[in-house]
């Protein structure tokens, strides 16, 4: 891409970062660049594992793009929210709720059951190989441009991501790497999503709460940090902290498919998106994300032969015999999402569903 001029696409504005005193909560600063020497690997496994325990967030720097590369997928993310018309959109919209394929456009404002309005949000979702399906006119002269993102993602964050948690765990390093093979079949995917401001009469039918606190049901999210205060993590004391955003940083967490797999050393941490810091109200909050999903063909099991996880214990969300594969659980997880009726859990504010035989949550 160096050297090439690249197809003209409008700046998209972000807030400003906000100057309200919020309390964030404390992350890990990994610099994934030390994870290419035999020592910084040693030392950085050692880091992953206390942030992964601790919070089961933190930032990632030194990923290998410039700011003015991130500026641009920011510019480029905008686009298929801005620059394609809601017919178009229509035509490029996902099979979710018939088959629980994310590709393609989700749309805003999915009423929950009980007629609140829960998310104003669009999505745009891109799986590894961008030929793989078709996408709207304005897209088509950056595709290879997301293409290099995603890739980059994968290589230069993902797979050192996962060799250091397999090394956290005492496991041969290309263990998590041989479950995320790159052009295995799965849904691993780039995400733009942007939110939009909602009127007070909506935010107070839903609390000031845009996405209810929950855990992704992947493996490893990677969020290319924006300027707007919404993102809150839910700390192992149960109280909410704020995500500082970090200029040209990227926020990572673990989700479902990793707390199966390391038999729940690795939990995903419960988080939720807010109404924005009182300065940023007026700003819609594009996002840029990475969710990146084991092979299809997975099953969600511990990984006994771990040392780590025989000295610690495991503890299984459900018998390994009854364990769905990726597929299964992906596509249950997406199908269910603001479709499946949630009954009143026993904490406060808490609301359960079952899917494959596993208790999932979600808190308001």
């Amino acid at each position: 891409m160096h050297g090439i001029t690249l197809p003209y696409v409008p700046h998209y504005v972000a807030a400003p970062p906000t100057k309200e005193n919020l309390e964030y909560a404390d992350l890990a600063i990994i610099d994934i660049s030390k994870a290419s020497s035999e020592e910084g690997c040693a030392s950085l496994a050692i880091e992953l594992r206390e942030a992964l325990l601790n919070f089961g967030f933190f930032y990632v720097v030194n990923h290998g793009y410039s700011q003015t590369q991130t500026a641009r997928m920011f510019d480029i993310a905008d686009v298929p929210f801005s620059a394609v018309t809601d017919s178009e959109k229509q035509i490029y919209a996902s099979t979710r709720k018939q088959d629980g394929m994310l590709q393609g456009y989700t749309s805003v404002q999915y009423a929950d059951n009980d007629g609140r309005v829960r998310d104003q949000l669009e999505q745009y979702c891109i799986i590894r190989d961008v030929t793989k399906r078709k996408h709207p006119e304005a897209l088509l002269p950056l595709l290879p441009e997301i293409q290099e993102f995603s890739t980059h993602n994968y290589f230069n964050v993902l797979y050192p991501i996962l060799r250091l948690i397999a090394r956290s765990l005492e496991l041969p390093e290309d263990t998590l790497v041989n479950k995320h093979v790159f052009d295995a079949v799965g849904e691993t995917a780039v995400r733009f999503i942007k939110y939009y401001p909602r009127t007070e009469e909506e935010e107070a039918k839903t609390k000031n709460v845009w996405l209810k606190g929950h855990t992704d049901f992947g493996s490893v999210t990677i969020l290319w940090s924006q300027p707007v205060a919404a993102l809150q993590i839910q700390t192992r004391e149960g109280e909410w902290r704020w995500i500082r955003h970090m200029e040209n940083a990227l926020v990572v967490n673990v989700g479902d498919a990793m707390d199966f797999l390391t038999g729940g050393y690795y939990k995903g941490t419960i988080h939720r998106v807010v109404q924005p810091a009182v300065d940023q109200r007026d700003y819609t909050r594009l996002g840029v994300f990475y969710f990146a999903i084991p092979n299809d063909d997975i099953k969600l099991v511990p990984m006994v032969e771990s040392p780590v996880l025989q000295r610690v214990g495991i503890q299984r969300r459900c018998e390994d015999s009854e364990a769905p594969i990726m597929e299964q659980w992906r596509k249950a997880r997406t199908m269910a999402y603001g479709l499946s009726k949630l009954k009143s859990g026993k904490e406060k504010g808490v609301e359960e569903e079952m899917i494959h035989g596993v208790m999932i949550k979600h808190y308001n």
